[in-house]
């Protein structure tokens, strides 16, 4: 098994445990092996059947593209569940980050990977958002959607007050990630937090003396 690339934190992916090798990288740059990563992410273990049945494919495929995640550590197999008939699999613990795919060469295979899983990544992301907003109040009751918030905030910031925001917002995510993410609570649900921060591209620069 190949090892995830162990780095620090760093001001592009502060908090991040792993930044994925090119090797790794590349291994999960199919749409597929992104969904895999992605549900076992959001729901934990499954087996490949149940992802087959969760995604639309037959088991043969999501089995494959398992051992091949599997040979760049990204997912594991819970030896806690199931039988050799009936492996069961788990995303590899640890948060991850992809390199930032404006740092690799223009139209490198490193590039193009990069920007293939960052695009399946958004893709999943919609997908959830509008699920819930298509199906969430014939599913969940009052106390969910009360607890459900949808927020957006305009600042003017530089790049090192974005990057300052951007870590407490993390360290606050942490003590919940320390908290629950291995010991939920009894009645919880996955919840998946979405937090996106970018300067938009039509704005302007703040003149000086404002």
């Amino acid at each position: 098994m190949e090892p995830i690339e162990q780095q620090p934190s760093s001001p592009q992916h502060p908090g991040i445990d792993h930044v994925l090798t090119m090797e790794a990288l590349r291994a999960l740059a199919h749409p597929l092996r992104v969904r895999i990563y992605d549900e076992l992410s959001a729901y934990g273990p499954l087996t490949a059947s149940g992802l087959a049945a969760r995604l639309g494919e037959s088991s043969g495929s999501t089995s494959y593209h398992l051992r091949q995640l599997e040979k760049h550590g990204l997912v594991r197999e819970d030896v806690g569940r199931g039988d050799r008939r009936d492996r069961w699999w788990e995303r590899s613990p640890g948060s991850i980050a992809t390199p930032d795919a404006y740092t690799l060469p223009p139209g490198s295979a490193d590039r193009l990977a990069a920007q293939l899983v960052d695009e399946e990544w958004m893709r999943a992301r919609r997908a959830s958002l509008e699920e819930f907003l298509a199906q969430g109040e014939s599913v969940f009751d009052r106390v969910w959607l009360d607890a459900t918030s949808f927020d957006t905030i305009n600042l003017r910031l530089t790049p090192e007050q974005l990057h300052g925001l951007m870590s407490g917002i993390d360290a606050v995510l942490r003590e919940y990630i320390d908290a629950y993410k291995t010991t939920p609570t009894p009645g919880s649900r996955p919840v998946q937090l979405q937090v996106n921060a970018f300067p938009l591209v039509r704005g302007e620069v703040t003149p000086e003396g404002e």
